[in-house]
């Protein structure tokens, strides 16, 4: 279960737990996906709802009607990602198909989705998660796990979310302000909505998601007050919008022109708003950019032509040593909250971001069945970040396994025999073995990334830089040399990410060293010392990993003249 940051491991809350596990058990298998219970909300009939015209599973033949000069302007995907991408939206599919100049043509009339989608079923994907043992006490059959694993860790998770999205403030007229959520306010869409950021002094607080003055956000819509209700229930700073978007004050302005005439500031490009988890770790930093492309995918937009903007209340620094990677979602830099202070701010078209710490959330907080493994999603996440920072696969290589050392050069957790093991790894000539310490005076994080994604056996002490795991390809194994007691952390991600996992077993062919005590328990720690292996074991590890990769289907290594 990826529950908890792999600094800590508190005990898991049982009810939560038996909740998801009794919902889940009865889900059966079925080409349609069983959805799961949003906390037994009901929605009133007849109440909008997320409209889904736009999703549907186009008819053969039909075609948009497109003006003969209309040129096709490229989202930028990954090249496996416009058939789905074509799906959503038929009109780019018509312009591409009549423009010349389209690179993408390829990619037309494959009718392909991911599953979430309005008539997408079973039998339209093209991947599905793999489970290699039946687990009797979360499903009654192994399809059945598979089903759970989809919804709990894959597309299934927004095709749940949908579910329940509804309008929260409903507009008074087309111009006017609307406000749509899923349920529990853990992802939002806004229109037209009006921030008075007048009272927000940033310097004369440390607290990064200080709850506002009343009236402070304001829109020309009726506020659904019954569902509102239902729907704020999770109401913690990284859970849910429900403190910033609760409490809309009514206005009425008629038109967006009257609406905006009162605003000292106007995002007039698509808005996307964000709380940030930690920014100098990267397993809890990435939760942000994970969940910002899960809102993304569920808004159906991939222009980086867009706003993104830090919901931060605070005057602190915000430390990110991660930073390029908004590079992958945004051409413009990012606007923290703080710099419009003092405004009234007016946002035409805005998504607020799921969540890093959403109860039962994505990545973080996500119940994961056991035995199970492979999240389309979370491949189209790597392969997303990968293509839009320009990083290019040269592998496999004929003859030779790229064997990355993650040497972590930290207070803790070193390797104190690592020039033993690794001379010992460079005796096989079939490996091509290079230590590496991640830090940024060493190497910028998309350099660390290139070394990453052409790796095809990744090594490391537990820690956060083993979450550099989503980025490698798909037939590398990742091993954490010992997982330090935290047995689930890298584990669990790994499987998400669906690429192989191995972890030291032989307890007695390892020693610790300088043991220091825990800073909160104040006994010896696992994490809190340095270690020493068994080199004859640590070879005999790397070679079982090596034989994985080259057994693995999309292991074909290219020939010196391919690469040329």
């Amino acid at each position: 279960m990826m529950a908890w940051p792999c600094s800590w491991c508190p005990v898991l809350f049982v009810t939560s737990y038996l909740a998801i596990l009794s919902t889940h058990i009865n889900a059966g298998v079925s080409d349609n996906f069983k959805t799961v219970d949003h906390g037994h909300i009901s929605i009133p009939e007849g109440l909008p709802r997320l409209q889904d015209t736009d999703s549907v599973l186009p008819e053969t033949g039909r075609q948009p009607s497109i003006p003969v000069t209309a040129k096709f302007k490229d989202p930028n995907l990954h090249p496996e990602h416009y058939p789905y991408y074509f799906t959503h939206h038929p009109e780019e599919a018509a312009i591409c198909r009549q423009d010349d100049d389209c690179l993408h043509k390829d990619a037309l009339d494959k009718r392909a989705c991911w599953g979430y989608e309005v008539g997408c079923y079973r039998q339209n994907l093209t991947a599905y998660p793999h489970c290699f043992k039946h687990n009797p006490g979360w499903a009654r059959s192994i399809e059945a796990q598979q089903d759970i694993f989809w919804n709990q860790t894959d597309f299934g998770y927004l095709k749940n979310m949908r579910e329940g999205h509804t309008q929260l403030c409903i507009p008074k007229t087309q111009q006017s302000t609307s406000l749509d959520c899923s349920p529990q306010m853990h992802f939002c869409r806004a229109r037209n909505l009006v921030f008075n950021l007048t009272q927000l002094h940033p310097h004369s607080t440390y607290q990064r998601y200080k709850a506002l003055a009343s009236g402070y956000v304001s829109g020309d819509c009726s506020m659904n007050h019954d569902i509102l209700e239902q729907y704020s229930q999770h109401k913690g700073d990284l859970q849910s919008w429900v403190k910033e978007l609760g409490n809309i004050s009514e206005i009425s302005t008629g038109t967006r022109e009257k609406l905006q005439s009162q605003c000292d500031v106007v995002l007039d490009k698509p808005t996307f708003l964000m709380k940030l988890d930690a920014g100098v770790n990267m397993y809890h930093h990435f939760c942000d950019f994970v969940n910002l492309y899960l809102s993304q995918v569920y808004n159906q937009s991939y222009s980086s032509d867009i706003h993104i903007i830090m919901w931060d209340t605070s005057g602190m620094f915000y430390g990110d040593f991660f930073s390029e990677t908004w590079q992958a979602f945004s051409d413009h830099p990012i606007i923290p909250l703080r710099d419009m202070a003092g405004k009234t701010v007016c946002l035409q078209d805005g998504v607020f971001s799921t969540l890093p710490r959403m109860p039962r959330g994505f990545f973080y907080n996500m119940p994961m069945v056991p035995d199970c493994s492979g999240s389309s999603f979370m491949r189209a996440f790597s392969q997303h970040v990968v293509h839009r920072l320009g990083i290019i696969q040269h592998g496999p290589v004929r003859d030779k396994l790229r064997i990355t050392f993650l040497d972590r050069n930290s207070s803790f957790r070193n390797v104190i025999n690592q020039k033993e093991l690794i001379d010992e790894l460079k005796k096989n000539t079939g490996y091509d073995v290079k230590v590496v310490v991640y830090n940024l005076k060493e190497l910028t994080f998309v350099q660390q990334l290139k070394i990453t994604h052409n790796s095809d056996i990744f090594i490391s002490m537990h820690g956060a830089g083993l979450t550099h795991l989503l980025f490698l390809p798909d037939w590398a194994v990742i091993f954490e040399l010992s997982n330090c007691e935290d047995e689930r952390c890298y584990l669990d991600l790994a499987r998400l990410r669906g690429v192989h996992y191995t972890t030291w077993q032989k307890q007695h062919l390892l020693q610790k060293h300088n043991e220091a005590p825990h800073p909160s328990l104040g006994t010896p720690h696992a994490k809190f010392c340095d270690y020493s292996f068994n080199k004859e074991e640590f070879v005999r590890l790397v070679d079982e990993a090596a034989q994985h990769v080259r057994s693995h289907p999309k292991f074909i290594p290219k020939n010196i003249h391919d690469e040329l």
